[in-house]
């Protein structure tokens, strides 16, 4: 006889060993739980990382007798009564898994009530209850877990350090905070205080205790409905990166979810404002009818499965680049509140919302203000002693000047003047505002590269027949996709012709392939088959577009006469995004007149 079937207590350890993992798995478990009943206020202590003790209490609904001895059944659920509920899945917790999972290899005590009647205390041993009686347990839930993995001692030599698995506690309790900003939270590791939220219901509040307050200062708020669906959050300004996608953090119906093409997507938005390698913070949350989204793919539910996903990630790729369109994204030195002096001199304040400036210390000695004609002219500029009043009415003529060119200026990046260079690298720049470094070759880079990808963009797609065939040789794996895909490439104007063994040649290409790159662009067309079963052609122009920039800007250690420096700034000013290079590095640094007014101590 070889098929025989397992016990209870067999296989309950099996079931739990998908569904608790690691120490973190059953806070995870537990904190859905309380959400799920309605709480307002969840408090975890845990000792040793967890794996000796998690004891999690909230004041949510609570459970009778009946219920919390049939809690620790297996597939024993209060979300799901019909197969129809798989579908409109509106709650964190669904499988009926949980307590069972975790009370099958720990020692678990739960006090729970409804608030009306006498509470229950149950006690269990290896998912058998042990002890049972009443308890004077107020309205809510409080469960005690110790000794985790006490009899599956394999499962303790796979755990990590005590830092480690802390790590998983403290990035999973940040997620559910950022998921549910009106539930306030606490935990503590050891009997000492490691995270606490306020349960405000603001989502930035949140976030500054997450990541803290500079970051927050640095997010911009992003809102956008349509019929499916209702995105609200967070988007860090591209001077915040990190490493990894760990910053980003989707949340899906108020469930926290790891989706690469939902990643992607925010990515995607991000267009050439992040260097690359670099990450965002990001934080958003989606509201979505629980018919569009499959929840149960994974025991662990992270993972899911969208019904209209084109369209989500369509919206939350455009709604990103359409925020910062309308955002100012010039990296300054952290500013501090100035201090209230006992001194005749006037306290400073920049508020660029206000009309009237004040008076400042900061008073350059000569300014460019004669307008862009006279930089044509290069023309030899009067000195003239700066003070407000002045500055603004040059400050009018230079710019009534300008706007009258065939100029599109976007009003993001103020008027600047050309004061001098630095190592023939930087452009030094200053207005009202301070004092501005500009990298000269990202500058150019941004200019060159919208004139390229506006001119690839609307170019058609006609070919150009080569004197020369180009000739190339492929792997059998990419022999095979591009035999297979054909008509694809027919569709962007490559027709390949077999040539021997693994090898094609191309007697034609479309007019709009960069000179000199006609191979990489060729290239990355199959890269592109490859990995998605389709050519971009707006991805392939712009990356034609950037190296384009790139190859033509100039360089470091080229030094610009007066004109040329102001041609480049205004060139800049009126491109549509004049923050970063194509490659997301920044162009512009702004040095605001009080930080430098501070580096010199005239204020304290």
């Amino acid at each position: 006889m070889k098929i025989f079937q397992m016990s209870d207590a067999l296989a309950n350890k099996i079931a739990a060993g998908e569904v608790v993992e690691r120490p973190s798995s059953v806070v995870k478990e537990l904190v859905e739980n309380s959400i799920d009943a309605n709480s307002t206020w969840v408090k975890i202590d845990i000792e040793e990382a967890g794996l000796q003790k998690i004891k999690v209490t909230d004041d949510g609904d609570g459970m009778s007798e009946s219920d919390s001895l049939k809690s620790f059944l297996p597939h024993a659920t209060s979300k799901i009564k019909n197969e129809t509920d798989l579908f409109h899945i509106k709650t964190l917790g669904f499988r009926g898994e949980a307590l069972a999972s975790i009370s099958a290899v720990s020692k678990l005590k739960i006090k729970t009530s409804e608030g009306v009647n006498s509470g229950t205390w149950i006690e269990l041993e290896g998912g058998k209850i042990i002890k049972q009686s009443k308890s004077d347990a107020r309205k809510g839930t409080e469960i005690l877990v110790e000794d985790l993995f006490f009899n599956t001692p394999a499962r303790l030599k796979y755990m990590k350090t005590i830092h480690t698995e802390l790590g998983h506690i403290t990035d999973l309790m940040n997620r559910l905070a950022l998921s549910h900003p009106a539930i306030r939270f606490e935990l503590t590791h050891n009997g000492k205080e490691l995270f606490k939220t306020a349960g405000t219901n603001e989502l930035l509040q949140v976030i500054s205790q997450v990541y803290g307050m500079n970051i927050a200062k640095k997010m911009v708020p992003v809102n956008k409905g349509t019929l499916d669906f209702q995105i609200n959050g967070y988007i860090a300004k591209p001077e915040i990166t990190r490493a990894s996608r760990g910053y980003i953090s989707t949340i899906i119906n108020g469930r926290f979810i790891k989706s690469i093409p939902l990643s992607q997507a925010i990515i995607r938005g991000y267009h050439t404002l992040l260097p690359i390698g670099r990450m965002p913070v990001v934080v958003l949350s989606i509201e979505m009818d629980p018919i569009l989204v499959d929840v149960n793919v994974h025991p662990t539910k992270l993972e899911v499965r969208f019904s209209k996903e084109r369209e989500l990630f369509q919206l939350i790729e455009e709604l990103i680049r359409q925020t910062f369109r309308h955002t100012t994204l010039i990296p300054e030195m952290e500013q501090t509140e100035p201090k209230k002096r006992q001194s005749f001199q006037p306290s400073i304040e920049f508020n660029e919302a206000k009309q009237e400036k004040p008076e400042s210390h900061f008073q350059p000695k000569t300014t460019q203000v004669q307008g862009f004609e006279a930089y044509q002219k290069n023309e030899k500029q009067p000195e003239l002693q700066v003070n407000e009043e002045k500055l603004s009415t040059a400050q009018k003529v230079v710019t009534d000047e300008i706007d009258t060119q065939t100029t599109s200026t976007q009003n993001r990046v103020a008027i600047m003047y050309p004061i001098g260079q630095l190592h023939g690298t930087y452009l030094m720049a200053q207005n009202e505002n301070g004092l501005y470094m500009i990298d000269q070759h990202a500058a150019q880079e941004r200019v060159k590269y919208e004139f390229f990808r506006d001119k690839l963009g609307n170019s058609e797609n006609t070919l150009q027949e080569l004197l020369m065939p180009m000739t190339f040789e492929f792997s059998k794996q990419e022999s095979i996709f591009i035999d297979q895909y054909v008509e694809e490439f027919q569709k962007v104007g490559l027709f390949f012709e077999e040539f021997g063994n693994q090898t094609y040649i191309i007697r034609s290409h479309p007019t709009w392939f960069p000179v000199g790159y006609e191979e990489e662009v060729v290239r990355e067309m199959v890269d592109q088959i490859m990995a998605n079963e389709k050519v971009n052609i707006e991805s392939i122009r712009e990356e034609a577009a950037i190296m384009m920039s790139c190859k033509g800007s100039i360089k470091a250690n080229h030094y610009l006469n007066e004109k040329d420096m102001f041609r480049l700034l205004e060139d800049l000013r009126n491109t549509t995004d004049p923050f970063t290079c194509p490659h997301g590095r920044p162009i512009i640094v702004h040095f605001s007149s009080y930080e430098l007014e501070k580096m010199f101590k005239r204020v304290m």
